[in-house]
């Protein structure tokens, strides 16, 4: 894998097709929840963007996928994602697993809730 992309098209394009389809799903799942986001690299992965700010990070690994930052949630969210979290800030997918999107919309739907100004 290249270290630099130019776009997020280049980045998912960059891994086998099993990771590519994952990647392509998360983005659409990001996309779904936060119609009107754009999308960018930053940190040499995938960032979507909202209002000029960004709102979620996503990326492709050897042994699985990761959805960064994560938003703090009830009891219920937070029994969901225990088993993906990988320290307070990063979800880690196993590839080779289903991969929770409804998880992945939500953990959006909060993360848009709670930044500065909430929605959009």
């Amino acid at each position: 894998m290249a270290d630099e992309f130019a776009t997020v098209d280049e980045y998912i394009a960059s891994f086998p097709d099993e990771v590519r389809a994952i990647l392509q799903e998360i983005r659409r799942t990001v996309h779904r929840v936060a119609p009107g986001a754009s999308e960018t690299i930053s940190y040499k992965i995938p960032a979507i963007t909202l209002g000029g700010r960004h709102l979620v990070y996503f990326a492709g690994w050897k042994r699985h996928v990761s959805v960064y930052p994560l938003p703090s949630g009830d009891e219920e969210f937070e029994g969901r994602l225990a088993p993906y979290r990988s320290g307070p800030g990063t979800a880690k997918f196993p590839l080779g697993r289903p991969v929770p999107y409804d998880l992945i919309e939500q953990i959006v739907e909060l993360l848009i809730l709670q930044r500065p100004g909430g929605r959009g």
